[in-house]
């Protein structure tokens, strides 16, 4: 005689899981929940950890530190376009007082982007989205991205990112290293 196990009288009892089905459950449902956790991240989160934000640059074609500076942008998650074409109209075209210059010019996200500003000072400004032209710094300051390293002895000089509006006044975004070197 054998005992067979009743079969459920109703809909509403749920059978117990075979060893195939709670296999599948263990693998299946972390992998789901996984799933989830990124389809709930902000758009942002997803779009800043899977695709280069776009930049525009203007250059000299023979200016190194300005090389040296896309190169900077491009190990931070940047997708750059280079123009070697100088970047004087550019910047006028842009609104750019003359006083602000240095030997590029860049756009990203709608802003200018003047000189060698650090990566982290350019993804700051995209998360603020201030009321702004851009930011600059002024002139080429050694120890600023791109014009850093052994060929300036690792000197660092002191320098300022200004933030620059529309009217172009300026107010400090950021400043490093306030002792210079010797």
């Amino acid at each position: 005689m054998t005992l067979q196990r009743p079969r459920a009288a109703s809909a509403s009892m749920t059978a117990l899981p075979s060893p195939a089905r709670r296999q599948w459950l263990a693998t299946t449902l972390p992998l789901l929940s996984a799933g989830l956790a990124v389809a709930l991240l902000p758009v942002g989160s997803r779009a800043a950890t899977n695709t280069p934000t776009p930049l525009e640059v203007w250059k000299d074609p023979n200016c190194g530190c300005c090389q040296d500076w896309v190169d900077h942008m491009q190990a931070n998650g940047f997708a750059v376009k280079v123009h070697a074409t100088g970047n004087n109209a550019v910047r006028a075209r842009l609104g750019l007082p003359p006083k602000l210059g240095s030997c590029h010019t860049a756009l990203v996200g709608g802003y200018l982007v003047e000189g060698h500003v650090p990566a982290s000072d350019v993804r700051k400004l995209l998360q603020q989205k201030p009321k702004a032209l851009g930011l600059a710094v002024p002139g080429m300051p050694v120890g600023s991205p791109g014009m850093d390293g052994a060929v300036y002895g690792d000197r660092r000089d002191p320098y300022d990112v200004l933030l620059v509006a529309h009217d172009g006044s300026t107010r400090i975004f950021n400043s490093y290293n306030k002792k210079a070197s010797t």
